[in-house]
């Protein structure tokens, strides 16, 4: 094969390559996107590719998020019927309300005693959690919702007999006091 010299061949086949001319001014705007890419402060940013991610994000979260509530069902009392809801309401009103008073008594001789009730609280509180999810399951059955209001009625028993007690214990150390003045 013939070598054939580079700068002949572009020669003889110059008429033939199709030429057009440049747009006016085409040689200063490519200088200015060339000099914007070299100053990263006059860089155009697209934000339309950010917030597009950041959507996409928000709407998986969202999803997930109710995925999760329909995966884990949960029901309280007050969910089974409107009489069941004022229930509920009253125990909490007096679980609270015992509690605020064993608060009370926050004497260095109590203390022990306060925060061993407050443990066993918690137990029952877990516990009714437990049985929220029962309910749900078993669609409002009667057995759940009477363990459910056994659960209160315990915690209102343990409160009143722990505060029963301490006051015992005041009243009686009141007494050896005044003996022994």
């Amino acid at each position: 094969m013939k070598k054939v010299n580079l700068e002949e061949l572009f020669e003889n086949l110059k008429d033939e390559f199709e030429v057009h001319n440049t747009p006016f001014g085409h040689k200063e705007r490519f200088l200015k996107k060339l000099e914007a890419r070299k100053n990263p402060s006059q860089v155009y940013r697209s934000w339309w590719k950010p917030l597009s991610i950041a959507a996409s994000v928000a709407i998986i979260f969202g999803i997930g998020f109710i995925f999760l509530q329909n995966g884990n069902p949960t029901a309280d009392l007050g969910s089974v019927s409107p009489e069941m809801a004022q229930t509920q309401s009253f125990f909490t009103s007096e679980v609270n309300k015992e509690i605020e008073i064993l608060k009370g008594y926050g004497s260095p001789e109590t203390k022990i005693l306060v925060s061993d009730v407050l443990k066993q609280l918690n137990v029952l509180e877990t516990e009714y959690n437990g049985l929220k999810k029962d309910l749900a399951d078993s669609g409002n059955d009667k057995r759940v919702v009477y363990a459910m209001i056994n659960n209160f009625q315990k915690r209102i028993d343990l409160l009143k007999q722990v505060i029963t007690k301490i006051e015992e214990v005041k009243t009686l150390k009141l007494r050896t006091n005044e003996t022994n003045i």
